[in-house]
């Protein structure tokens, strides 16, 4: 149907710029006798339309739980297989009794139906069947304590099986490609299996483009994971979440079951094993819809028994990288939101990185460990080991401060050092780098703090301090004078030191 805006430019076009009505068509895209038509209407009041008007029949309605039949059923075809509506015309002169209708009528309902088939798809016009073996996986998000911090809004992988509606989770602190791989290996060590095919969202961890015709290019890492464990990816059409449903249903659930209240442990990995079996433990009840009424447990079974074998190799999960530093001996990850310390020897240099899902490990050239990081999430922007800057320093301590690491120091810690002698502070470097190594840099400070407090700036005074704040050494209590106690007699030597000394002598002989 011509628009308003359209008849406008039509008529425009003719009585405002003097345009033939066949160079109208062609700039407009309409056959010449339409643009005729608008060109000499005259008459654009429009019809009310009557609330009691009857819906007029069609010759097409015996026919259109046919088409529509046929169209549901392209949803399963390849897109090149589906039917055309000169294939929907043709087909009903072929099979279908008393068929009599024009082409122009079926192209206008196929059209209409079509188009009406892709808004309405999650409504579930299609039934998905599947198979022993097949899984899905997605992420959902939760807030967890570990070690008594919060995680806000972290993520936790689910790995679903649609056939017996088994599923199970594991936390994590993010949802990048090492939490993705770590949580599958977890699941499938954990199951004895690999599944034969896993349905995933068109997420960026994975897919890096998706291919007109519907292929999608994903990470190297990605595939090499795919290829060692065997199983096919499978992958959604972009805002089509219903297809992987039962993955989504089953974040949910189990959010609702496991997750609540707000877990609190010490440790992420102890954790995620309790999840595993707690999970095992979830499927003794009864599938929803089976017709035998069997436990989930029960036909889970039947998907463990179509699983693919382990490798015989485990998969490294972890991402080997490289990073330059900055003339502090820093580098960032994650497009510079999060920012970690290497070590004042590499700086402005390219240093080795070893990252998992919890950890960013800074290796030398020779792939010797050089520090270790908690790997940083969400708002926590920046990582410092002190113990490679202290050792570093403690070394030559006279350019302390012409370095960059008292530039990095907290004030107090730079009050302190410059009221220290300077043969002291080398051994008071060293003291702090090993007080941070026990307890943390934190600590160190805080002695620090103390050790300004009492006026004590030599390095024992520092040790003794520490220990009394960080390892219970309680202060010794004052000795009150009493009866008990003898006093002392104050003796008065003489000024001549002389006759002291032939009494020392004469003592020392008489006790040879």
């Amino acid at each position: 149907m011509t628009s308003m805006d359209q008849i406008h430019r039509i008529r425009d076009l003719y009585y405002g710029q003097d345009k033939s009505l066949t160079e109208i068509a062609s700039i407009e895209k309409l056959d010449w006798r339409t643009v005729r038509k608008y060109v000499d209407m005259e008459d654009f009041n429009e019809s009310p339309s009557r609330p009691d008007e009857e819906e007029h029949s069609s010759k097409l309605d015996p026919f259109k739980p046919l088409i529509d039949k046929w169209l549901i059923e392209d949803k399963k075809a390849p897109r090149k297989q589906r039917h055309t509506a000169k294939r929907v015309h043709r087909r009903l002169k072929d099979e279908a009794e008393g068929y009599d209708c024009s082409y122009r009528l079926v192209a206008t309902y196929v059209a209409e139906k079509k188009k009406e088939l892709r808004l309405k798809k999650q409504e579930g016009y299609l039934p998905l069947e599947h198979h022993p073996g097949e899984a899905q996986a997605d992420f959902g998000y939760a807030d967890f304590y570990e070690n008594g911090k919060l995680h806000h809004e972290a993520k936790y992988l689910v790995l679903s099986f649609p056939y017996s509606n088994g599923g199970y989770l594991q936390l994590n602190y993010g949802e990048n490609m090492e939490c993705l791989l770590e949580g599958l290996v977890a699941m499938f060590e954990y199951i004895g299996g690999v599944p034969t095919e896993i349905w995933f969202d068109n997420t960026r961890t994975i897919v890096t483009e998706i291919i007109k015709g519907g292929g999608r290019e994903v990470t190297d890492r990605f595939q090499r994971f795919c290829e060692h464990y065997r199983f096919k990816p499978v992958f959604m059409n972009p805002e089509s979440g219903w297809e992987k449903g039962n993955v989504e249903n089953k974040v949910g659930y189990l959010r609702r079951n496991e997750l609540v209240p707000v877990p609190r442990f010490e440790q992420l990995t102890v954790k995620n094993k309790e999840l595993l079996i707690a999970c095992d433990k979830d499927m003794e009840r009864e599938h929803y819809d089976d017709e035998d009424d069997r436990f989930i447990s029960e036909l889970f079974q039947e998907d463990k028994a179509a699983l693919l074998p382990l490798p015989s190799v485990p998969f490294d999960t972890s991402l080997y990288t490289t990073a330059k530093t900055d003339k502090y001996g820093k580098f960032t990850l994650d497009a510079g939101k999060h920012r970690y310390s290497a070590s004042p020897a590499f700086c402005e240099e390219a240093v080795r990185l070893h990252i998992t899902s919890s950890e960013v490990i800074v290796m030398d050239s020779d792939l010797h460990e050089v520090v270790r990081h908690r790997r940083l999430y969400g708002d926590d922007h920046e990582s410092m080991d002190w113990i490679p800057y202290l050792r570093h320093i403690a070394r030559k301590p006279r350019s302390l401060k012409n370095s960059g690491i008292y530039d990095m120091m907290p004030e107090n810690m730079r009050i302190y050092m410059d009221g220290c002698e300077s043969k002291d502070r080398g051994r008071v470097l060293k003291v702090l780098a090993e007080l941070t190594e026990r307890s943390g840099f934190e600590s160190a400070l805080t002695t620090v703090n103390k050790a300004i407090e009492h006026q004590a700036t030599d390095p024992d005074s520092l040790m003794s301090l520490y220990r009394r704040t960080y390892m219970d050494v309680p202060p010794l209590p004052s000795i009150e004078a009493s009866e008990a106690i003898p006093k002392m007699k104050l003796i008065m030597f003489p000024s001549d030191l002389m006759a002291l000394d032939a009494v020392l002598v004469k003592r020392g002989a008489s006790n040879g």
